[in-house]
């Protein structure tokens, strides 16, 4: 396997590329952002009286958009700014999507990563730092995130905790025969933690130790079926092995890190080691040793 030397290379400074071609190179390829599987929507997507948007990018398996500005050279309070802006002008017309505002820099200063930062956990917002990288009379583009959009907490989840029910409530929601899915869920959980106990809100149920909550894992029971959903890092190895398995993976929450996953009575029984290995995994990840 032979080395290769990459030159690094300004953009800005370029005699021939430009704006509009790194918005080519990922409108044909929008997944080297690593942002997940994402798809172009639109390219230069007209703002009413305030311009136009670079590129608006959707997951493809989940109602989330991203609103991208790019930027050659370094970032500014201006590109800031309008970022934000073409990101509320966006949410504002399309409110049944979830809505993150991407910004791309060659260069994110400390000074500005320390701005953007204030607005982060008030404005969903990702910052993209390009390097173009040059060999011979190839140019290869390379996106490193240095800012990742911050989890909200557990604020939805804290206030609905706040409505307490019980189990008739969910039973009549859902079923009992997927209410007890999540007795079994509880049983596996229970391995790593006996002192783990349901705790029935109003949109979910929970887990609990001691009386406080310990959500590492949450379901949704329905008529016919149950919405677990464990908290995991996304990664392509938990998806395959989760697809691997059969399980119904239906999407994944990134603005709560958790994996959605649909399971009917019978599926943990045929599922029991990679379910036992995921809730493992999402009670080491909440703290648990």
């Amino acid at each position: 396997m032979g080395y290769v030397k990459y030159e690094r290379i300004s953009l800005k400074k370029h005699p021939e590329l430009n704006e509009g071609w790194v918005q080519n190179r990922i409108a044909e390829a929008p997944t080297i952002l690593g942002l997940g599987d994402v798809v172009l929507k639109d390219k230069e997507r007209i703002q009413p009286s305030a311009g136009r948007l670079d590129l608006l990018l959707q997951d493809a398996e989940a109602s989330t958009r991203y609103e991208v500005e790019i930027q050659l050279g370094n970032t500014d309070e201006r590109h800031i700014i309008r970022t934000i802006e073409y990101w509320d002008i966006e949410r504002k017309r399309y409110p049944q999507y979830e809505h993150t505002a991407v910004i791309i820099a060659e260069d994110i200063t400390s000074r500005f990563l320390n701005v953007i930062g204030l607005f982060n956990g008030m404005i969903p917002l990702v910052a993209i730092q390009m390097s173009a990288l040059k060999h011979g009379t190839d140019i290869g583009l390379v996106f490193t995130t240095v800012l990742n959009q911050m989890s909200f907490g557990l604020t939805d989840e804290d206030e609905e905790s706040k409505e307490i029910t019980d189990r008739t409530y969910w039973e009549n929601r859902g079923s009992k025969k997927t209410v007890a899915i999540a007795d079994q869920l509880l049983e596996i959980a229970r391995k790593f933690d006996s002192d783990l106990e349901l705790k029935y809100n109003k949109f979910y149920i929970g887990l609990a130790k001691d009386g406080q909550p310990n959500n590492f894992i949450i379901f949704r029971p329905q008529k016919g079926s149950i919405r677990f959903e464990p908290r995991l890092e996304t990664s392509l190895q938990n998806e395959t092995r989760l697809e691997n398995a059969g399980l119904d993976v239906m999407d994944y929450d990134k603005r709560w890190g958790r994996y959605r996953i649909r399971l009917q009575p019978g599926d943990i029984e045929k599922n029991t080691d990679v379910l036992t290995d995921v809730i493992k995994e999402a009670w080491q990840t909440s703290g648990g040793e």
